[in-house]
């Protein structure tokens, strides 16, 4: 048979080999380090048999895949440690994830610190034994008939097929439901590591069990690990969810409820200055500012579709079968800007309208999935949507590009943003507004766009809004998970809903396209991100605090005060520590929180009219003249320069 390998070379191999056996005769560095395979596309296990010409990939902890499948047989020897310290524990699910791989169990007791200790003790004696993975296929019957001790994969094996053929993985006496891929034995999985126990609703769900979830990690070398380990350390450090609480951008209350942040004043005022700086942008690219309520009835929502694919994701106020007038908080503003431009006609000539807003909107999220400022249920979004004609949708999807990489570019971000464009799944009707055809078309415009701005992107199925495909800006968090940070959507669907239309040059009626588009985000999704990006020290003009004047005399606290004027005229975010504290304590205290500017006076810069200068990052820069800092700061401040 002949197989064309990973770098397009094509050589002859007896039928019937398995891909670890073309791996090995290709070299024995390559089988050592394989660790799954990828046969025509198709993802299996390195012992899968090639009994044809095919494209062949051996994959090894470097390629994504490759390191999911040792992440995922981790998970395995997990589960079978667990299952032999406690025989009745019971088998959710343990996939790998982004970072490594996690289990949930459902036991009696959930675990802890010691549990976790002779956990690991008992998956290296797992991975001693180096139990080969064999796998091997049921009917649905018969697989019920088989894990008829566990109830949740009794409940995974329902919800398929009847005719589904389901595959297993055992490993020594213990076996698990699976799709795979796994490498070849349990000895692969040498360096690992459990992270933490957690809570997790089966099925993400808060209305069923909470079960007890176990995270871990693992590398092909203990160094690798420990270097993995270190950065999450001082990812722990850099996490918004403590930092911002210590630095006090915001702060939770467990009687105010989960989701629902308070921002405190520092946190107020970066995000204060975040939604100036948009609208003042916005307003220069031709956006009309518009505010509309935080509710409406649930005739609008049934117009946009939002009723019938998002209700279980909305706060719904009042009871139809009580007769009851039903309204729900706005998940999204986009149905009430449409209402608006209906409420006038509009010629070719008007287009492109845009309408702007910084809008409040609500999301009934589960209690499982809220995290921080990451995962809330109420937050402020820079929305925007673009209504125009069919010929002017390239030119405004690339302006929209344009504005969004100039706000990253200005918040430091531009680097850690990677693009995603996500397509619908024609078989999810349930998901998707079911039009082929628009959706087809809407696609192909879009990535024609895409590829004209040549911007590097990932395809992904499934992932698109009820409504069209969409543009999804992702980022990594300090402890490497991904998220949507906000989208860019093309929607070809609510335009025909809300029967929104524009007199054309003929004269005729015509539907227009709009475009959903956000420019920086959720506020307080972007707040969280900037607090871990920059450990707390916010770029100068986005501090909450720009400059800290510290008096070491009486005589030079006067004196600082009619800086403090100049400086909050000329529009500097100025405090004045007027403490009788020693200076050293003052600038100990200011550097904990990530001031950018420190300057002290004494009588000597009094009597020279300077100022001592210290900057976060370098300390002590010298003595400058008041006037020439002042214009420094200003001019740093109007350049957006990040330090």
């Amino acid at each position: 048979m002949k197989i064309t390998l990973a770098n397009g070379e094509s050589r002859e191999f007896e039928n019937g080999l398995s891909a670890f056996d073309i791996a090995k005769s290709i070299s024995n560095k390559l089988a050592k380090k394989a660790l799954a395979a990828r046969i025509d596309g198709a993802v299996s296990d390195l012992n899968t048999t090639i009994a044809q010409d095919c494209r062949l990939d051996i994959l090894t902890f470097d390629d994504e895949i490759g390191k999911k499948a040792l992440w995922h047989t981790a998970s395995h020897v997990l589960a079978q440690a667990v299952k032999r310290l406690f025989p009745g524990a019971k088998l959710a699910i343990g996939p790998a994830i982004d970072t490594g791989y996690y289990y949930d169990f459902d036991v009696e007791k959930p675990f802890d610190a010691d549990d976790l200790k002779n956990i690991e003790d008992e998956m290296a004696r797992i991975v001693a034994e180096n139990l080969p993975l064999e796998k091997f296929v049921l009917s649905r019957s018969e697989a019920l008939e088989f894990m008829k001790d566990e109830p949740y994969k009794q409940e995974l094996i329902n919800d398929l097929p009847e005719d589904a053929a389901l595959s297993f993985y055992r490993q020594g006496k213990f076996t698990d439901l699976c799709a795979g891929p796994h490498v070849p034995s349990t000895g692969k999985v040498k360096s690992f590591k459990l992270l933490s126990v957690a809570g997790a609703y089966w099925r993400g769900s808060e209305k069923n069990k909470m079960l007890t979830r176990i995270y871990g990690t693992a590398f092909e070398k203990q160094e690798e690990l420990a270097a993995y380990l270190n950065m999450l350390k001082e990812a722990r450090e850099r996490d918004h969810n403590k930092l911002g609480r210590e630095l006090r951008y915001f702060m939770t209350s467990d009687v105010i409820g989960q989701g629902l942040p308070l921002l405190m004043p520092k946190g107020t005022k970066v995000i204060q200055v975040l939604s100036r700086f948009v609208e003042d942008e916005e307003e220069k690219r031709g956006y009309q500012l518009v505010r509309t309520p935080l509710m409406a009835k649930n005739d609008l929502y049934k117009i946009s579709g939002h009723w019938d694919h998002y209700k279980d994701g909305m706060f719904v106020l009042g009871d139809e079968e009580k007769g009851e007038e039903v309204m729900a908080l706005r998940p999204m503003d986009c149905p009430f800007q449409f209402m608006m431009y209906n409420s006038e006609l509009h010629s070719y000539r008007e287009l492109p309208l845009r309408y702007s807003e910084n809008a409040t909107l609500f999301r009934n999220e589960s209690s499982g999935e809220m995290h921080g400022l990451i995962r809330v249920r109420q937050f402020t979004l820079a929305d925007a949507h673009i209504i125009c004609t069919p010929d002017q949708v390239a030119e405004e999807f690339k302006s929209v590009i344009d504005l969004i990489q100039y706000m990253m570019t200005c918040i430091g971000i531009e680097d850690e943003i990677t693009y995603r464009f996500s397509k619908w799944d024609p078989s999810n009707t349930e998901k998707y507004i079911d039009d082929p055809e628009a959706w087809e078309t809407t696609q192909r415009l879009m990535k024609q766009i895409l590829d004209e701005i040549d911007l590097n992107y990932v395809e992904a199925d499934g992932e698109a809004a009820f409504y069209g495909p969409k543009l999804d800006l992702q980022f990594r968090n300090v402890f490497g998970k991904e998220d949507t940070l906000f989208t860019v959507q093309i929607d070809f669907a609510l335009p025909t809903r809300f029967d929104m239309t524009y007199v054309d040059k003929d004269g005729e009626k015509k539907r227009p396209y709009v475009i959903h588009r956000s420019s920086i985000g959720c506020y307080e999704r972007t707040l969280a991100m900037l607090i871990e990006k920059y450990a707390g020290a916010m770029p100068l003009w986005i501090a909450p605090e720009q400059v800290r004047l510290m008096s070491i005399t009486d005589r030079s606290l006067e004196y600082l005060r009619e800086w403090e004027k100049k400086l909050k005229a000329a529009g500097v975010r100025v405090t004045v520590d007027n403490r009788s504290e020693k200076i050293g304590y003052k600038i100990r205290e200011a550097r904990g929180e990530r001031i950018p500017y420190m300057a002290v006076a004494g009588d000597n810069e009094v009597d020279n009219g300077t100022l001592a200068i210290r900057k976060r990052g370098e300390g002590d820069i010298g003595q400058m003249n008041g006037d020439a800092f002042v214009d420094m700061v200003i001019a740093q401040i109007n350049n957006k320069t990040i330090f």
